[in-house]
């Protein structure tokens, strides 16, 4: 009897959390429960945390990377670097375990419906977003990746992040065992928000708690910029009142800086080089990247998703250019303000003196800090 390697995203639901990460198994959710709702989320399939074991022990690689991890000390980062760099090496120069190769390649052949086809292969730790750690977004995705090679190839790299440096600081810091965490690897067909955009909306004010609004962040391109808080993106509040109650529902706006997007390369002859970025026009930073229309579909998706899950929820989205429509990409609990202390006094801080500006940003908290700066 063959084992489960490989499983199609609308077979999962959350209960399989174990078997494909949080990750995984809400895009399952989803497209099970919510799509004749209009939560619209791309197909795709993942492999099984089953498959990463095995593939570690097929390669002999299990108690490998034991040894190498055991005494690390990961505050010696040339150390960690070192040690992060050799493991993932290893990773990627293995073999698939033969049936695992199969699975795959039966099931790309399956969604891959013509030549042109590109995907977003993403990374679904079995330890993300529990109540005191998210492991989300420490490992890698790749965007526009063509061809079953590729992808295969782009799979091993997914496992690989399981051991960069900062995904291996973070778990000796949340005192987890390295062992204990497994990867599931989504192989998602890819929205062409290249032509479009792209961002990430949450449904709450993850500033101050407040639940009535959705509040969305947009920028032109992929969403790896916004994700990643390597761009100032639009911003938006939609009370989510009015939009249970068809009224027009944006209710406030901020335009961002928008200085980068990232879209498709010109030339993936490569497996390095599937996304650029590329500076915006300046009349395109001078309007908004995305409209009030869909502005509106995404809170109601939102709404939709929220109100399934019974919780505030943290939501990644993209505009499809071509297609002229919005999807949902992934989906998870909001973290930040569900670990806020609600019996305690609400706080704000103010700074009382200002020095000469060196650099801005946009802000991960509300608190005020100072301290050395260290470049690594």
């Amino acid at each position: 009897m063959s084992k489960e390697y490989v499983v199609a995203l609308d077979q999962l639901r959350m209960s399989d959390i174990d078997k494909v990460g949080g990750k995984n198994a809400s895009l399952g959710e989803m497209i099970a429960q919510l799509t004749e709702l209009g939560v619209n989320v791309p197909n795709g399939f993942a492999t099984t945390s089953l498959a990463y074991r095995d593939f570690l022990s097929f390669n002999g690689l299990t108690e490998k990377i034991e040894k190498e991890l055991s005494g690390l000390d990961i505050d010696d980062v040339n150390v960690l670097k070192e040690v992060g760099s050799k493991i993932r090496a290893w990773i990627i120069g293995a073999s698939f375990q033969p049936e695992l190769e199969d699975q795959i390649t039966k099931m790309y052949q399956q969604v891959a419906t013509n030549a042109d086809a590109s995907f977003a292969v993403r990374s679904s730790a079995t330890a993300e977003d529990l109540p005191d750690a998210s492991f989300a977004g420490q490992q890698e995705t790749f965007l526009n990746v063509h061809g079953l090679e590729m992808a295969l190839l782009k799979i091993k790299e997914v496992y690989a992040s399981l051991y960069n440096d900062r995904a291996i600081s973070y778990r000796v810091h949340k005192n987890f065992a390295h062992s204990d965490v497994a990867l599931s690897a989504c192989v998602q067909k890819m929205v062409r928000s290249d032509l479009g955009s792209s961002g990430v909306m949450f449904t709450i004010d993850t500033e101050s708690g407040f639940k009535d609004v959705v509040f969305v962040t947009s920028n032109y391109g992929l969403g790896e910029t916004v994700v990643q808080g390597s761009v100032n993106p639009d911003e938006f509040y939609i009370s989510k009142q009015l939009l249970m109650n068809n009224k027009p529902a944006v209710v406030s706006r901020n335009l961002g800086a928008k200085k980068i997007k990232m879209k498709f390369s010109a030339d993936t002859s490569t497996s390095q080089k599937l996304v650029e970025v590329v500076d915006v026009e300046s009349s395109d930073r001078k309007r908004f990247s995305i409209d009030d229309q869909h502005l509106q579909e995404l809170a109601a998706q939102a709404l939709t998703i929220e109100r399934h899950y019974g919780r505030p929820m943290d939501i990644e989205w993209a505009y499809d250019g071509i297609e002229n429509s919005i999807y949902i990409v992934q989906a998870r609990p909001e973290t930040v303000q569900n670990q806020v202390n609600r019996s305690q006094a609400l706080e704000r801080y103010r700074l009382l003196e200002k020095s000469n500006v060196l650099v801005t940003g946009a802000a991960i908290g509300n608190r005020i800090g100072s301290g050395e700066c260290k470049i690594l």
